[in-house]
């Protein structure tokens, strides 16, 4: 089985409140000093499961996608270390700016240029925006279904069966492939690298694709975006505290009871 995996490079999430900062002006997150972006918490999930396939199968090929800036490499060779077999990187300055409708083209775009795949596995989502629709775009680009949010996957004979988390419960769909199935941190603990195996993807080749390469520079940059971003900013956190006094329990709700209802909230 051809698996591809799309992986993302994020701001830390456990980066300090106070160190983090965003240019409300450029509508852009100010990278913070001192600390390195790292992978989506979710992709390593995405990676486990396209090893854990490929395991079963005894056979097969994992590659690794990523878009974003040099520093993105980072994250394709933690999942080489994890045992991927090759890695694409996207960049270029194109890439600026871009949406996620855009961000799914690209990704179906070189996924078409290594030849397609049996399978692309996503994270849920990226934890830096928290949209989790760039499976959906990659699937619709690439005309093949798409099932998310996904705790367990098997081989069911052509197709696969996929567990997916619900509000309420859990689901058990089944699909054909090819298809695009976003995975969930309910799917597990992924491996961890060990010293040996990281050593070795510091050695595998990771190929550099821009937007000429794919043929898609006319789709890309800021005024090709859909998605209108119209703010971004911290929001400021208000409270006002007022005890209500009373010399009694009884006085004290009485009293409660006159303050809701002279706001209104009662």
């Amino acid at each position: 089985m051809n698996i591809v995996v799309c992986v993302k490079q994020i701001p830390d999430p456990e980066t300090p409140a106070a160190s983090f900062k965003v240019d409300e002006v450029a509508k852009k997150v100010i990278p913070a000093q001192g600390i390195a972006p790292v992978v989506n918490p979710y992709d390593p999930q995405a990676t486990e499961a396209a090893l854990r396939l490929k395991e079963a199968a005894g056979t097969g090929k994992v590659t690794v996608i990523s878009l974003g800036p040099e520093s993105a490499r980072d994250a394709i060779k933690h999942a080489l270390a994890m045992g991927a077999d090759e890695g694409v990187l996207i960049t270029g300055p194109e890439f600026e700016d871009i949406d996620n409708f855009q961000t799914a083209k690209a990704l179906a775009a070189a996924i078409q240029k290594l030849g397609g795949a049996d399978l692309v596995l996503t994270g849920r989502a990226a934890a830096d925006w928290d949209m989790g629709v760039v499976p959906l775009g990659i699937a619709q680009a690439l005309g093949v279904p798409c099932v998310t949010v996904a705790k367990a996957i098997e081989k069911n004979g052509a197709g696969l069966k996929v567990e997916r988390v619900l509000e309420d419960g859990f689901q058990t769909v089944e699909t054909p492939l090819p298809a695009v199935v976003s995975v969930s941190n309910e799917f597990g603990e992924p491996r961890y690298p060990q010293l040996r195996q990281i050593m070795l993807a510091a050695k595998k080749t990771v190929q550099v694709w821009g937007a000429n390469d794919l043929g898609i520079a006319g789709d890309m940059g800021k005024e090709n975006r859909r998605l209108v971003l119209e703010a971004l900013y911290v929001p400021k956190v208000e409270s006002n505290v007022e005890i209500i006094e009373g010399e009694t329990p009884e006085e004290k709700a009485r009293n409660l009871a006159q303050k809701l209802r002279a706001a209104k909230l009662i």
